[in-house]
């Protein structure tokens, strides 16, 4: 209420919404990015500019609602067109063109003058290194022109050899079956003896990390202080490794290309468990022997005494381009000497072994049912939403256990070039000046990804035969032939039956684009393009409302 004066006090004034908060709010429940990127299109003909505000595409809620709902339904919908399938995907390959084929005959040339050159004995350096760069800027050309790949799995140039170690499987693990492999990825048929009825299931699995000691309900540990964080921040940091070993196991005990659609998300004890939709089925004990013979070994230095520790750090010395001892001045050892020692000693272990726990939670299911969308729905659930706040922390016990995994995870190394290596007297690889122990920049130890750094939805390549692009098209495609617009028009031809304008194709090569910066004279304040991308897509939508209107009205007719 305003005062007898007719003025609002200030704490009344700040209970009052704000314009610019209500507008986000009806931009992103209109499924309008809050976060546009705006690009400068310049007509090459007419040099006339243009500014063009293009979604944000950010997968996650906490930073545009709306694109992160489109992105999670795209997934959706992508696994619901890959998990039954009765027929084989279609992926062939196009056929290379005449300027594909020529980039890789001349990588091909440059390649066998650089190794006759290197087998001669007498090479000059400089000679050598001109036709190194001669071959990575070939395989620039090559990746240019729209092949996929690289013409060799481990160039020449490089100068190092890929490490391979010995895969005889590990005494502590069992033993894992093996089928003849079959050419195909859809699953068995079987048939109801009493009804006939024939149906195709497939399955939905859960795989979680082992125990690293009690926990309550809300997944706190009983006692934090026997709690191995240490082994649940590797396990978090090495678990994708672990789940690219089961897909492996997986196939080779079935017999036949298994496809899946998996998310990656914690679970209440903050430790990742995967969540897998798989197309066809294998028996239950046979999965759960193929998780329990799973396992990823890390052979990295050893990790677990600091070496160095407070401000008593290595130094990076300048003359050398190496860290050295701060007391002595001795070098660290580089990445490829610490690896060297370890391939030499005979007793080495590995760094660390990451495996699943014992819970192997798998249930059958068939296309078309209930089942079968709630478990789409589960595995989309999180994924608009980061590691960290898939479940809220609402107690103090919880938030401490949070705090005391970030800490473990703090000065654990999560790759070879981690700066965390020097706390433990190894360079890492690449070392260069400025590392520091406990400030590494990779997200693997940001509070939000608490150890986990990969990819949160894992699609194998024949799930559905379409990338999320394809999918993104189907949607389009509908919306254009819903509203009976034409794709390929000249969108300057005439619009006088109302209908929506067609899209100009980006690569059409007429305009040029370039990103262009929030304070550019020629860009509109934010708030400004939030309500002309509204107005938009009230018009769109109205459009479309439309055209369904009249499409019932249509098919009601004609029936």
């Amino acid at each position: 209420m305003p005062t007898p004066t007719g003025k609002s006090t200030r704490a009344e004034r700040q209970a009052q919404p704000l314009a610019r908060e209500v507008a986000e709010q009806i931009a992103a429940g209109k499924g309008v990015c809050i976060r546009p990127v705006s690009l400068r299109r310049t007509d090459i003909a007419t040099g006339q500019t243009e500014i063009v505000d293009v979604p944000c595409n950010s997968t996650l809620e906490s930073r545009c609602p709306a694109c992160a709902k489109r992105k999670r339904s795209i997934r959706r919908t992508q696994c619901e067109e890959g998990w039954h399938l009765a027929e084989e995907p279609t992926v062939t390959p196009e056929e290379p063109s005449d300027t594909q084929r020529a980039w890789v005959e001349r990588r091909a040339v440059v390649t066998a003058q650089r190794d006759a050159l290197v087998e001669a004995g007498e090479a000059d350096p400089g000679e050598v290194a001109a036709l190194d760069q001669a071959i990575a800027d070939l395989d620039a050309e090559i990746t240019a022109s729209g092949l996929r790949g690289s013409v060799s799995r481990g160039s020449s140039s490089s100068g190092s050899s890929r490490r391979v170690r010995s895969t005889k499987r590990r005494q502590d693990a069992p033993d894992l079956p093996k089928r003849q492999m079959a050419k195909t990825t859809v699953g068995r048929t079987y048939e109801d003896p009493v009804t006939g009825t024939v149906f195709r299931p497939s399955l939905f699995v859960t795989l979680t990390c082992d125990t690293y000691g009690r926990v309550r309900a809300d997944g706190t540990p009983v006692d934090p202080s026997t709690y191995d964080y240490r082994r649940a921040a590797r396990d978090a940091l090495h678990f994708s490794k672990l789940v690219d070993r089961f897909v492996q196991n997986l196939r080779r005990v079935a017999g036949f290309d298994v496809q899946y659609f998996a998310t990656v998300e914690p679970q209440r004890r903050l430790a990742p468990h995967l969540h897998m939709a798989t197309r066809g089925t294998i028996p239950r004990a046979e999965l759960r022997q193929i998780a329990a013979a799973t396992y990823h070994q890390v052979w990295w230095p050893r990790a677990d005494e600091a070496v160095y520790t407070g401000e008593s750090l290595p130094v990076f010395d300048e003359a050398t381009g190496n860290y050295v001892d701060p007391a002595t001045g001795e070098v660290l050892p580089t990445w490829d000497e610490a690896l060297d020692a370890l391939d030499a000693d005979p007793d080495a272990e590995p760094m660390h072994v990451v495996r699943f726990g014992p819970q192997v939670d798998a249930k059958g299911v068939v296309a078309g049912t209930e089942d079968a969308d709630r478990c789409v729905r589960y595995l989309a659930k999180y994924l608009t939403k980061d590691i960290a706040d898939c479940h809220e922390v609402t107690t103090d016990a919880h938030q401490r256990h949070v705090d005391r995994l970030v800490e473990a995870l703090r000065f654990e190394p999560c790759s070879p070039r981690c700066a965390n290596w020097l706390r433990y007297g190894v360079q890492p690889d690449g070392a260069k000046a400025g590392m520091r122990p406990g400030f590494c920049r990779s997200k693997a130890h940001r509070r939000e990804h608490l150890g986990y750094a990969g990819r949160r939805v894992l699609v194998s390549r024949k799930w559905s035969g379409k990338t999320v692009a394809d999918h993104k098209a189907d949607r389009l495609r509908w919306v254009l032939d819903a509203l009976g617009v034409d794709p390929d028009a000249d969108p300057d031809e005439g619009q006088g039956d109302g209908a929506a304008p067609a899209l100009s194709s980006v690569s059409s090569g007429d305009y040029a684009w370039e990103l262009a910066r929030p304070t550019d004279p020629d860009v509109p304040p934010r708030e400004h393009r939030l309500l002309r991308a509204v107005g938009e897509a009230l018009k769109r939508r109205a459009q479309l409302d439309h055209a369904r209107e009249t499409d019932l009205s249509a098919t009601g007719k004609a029936a």
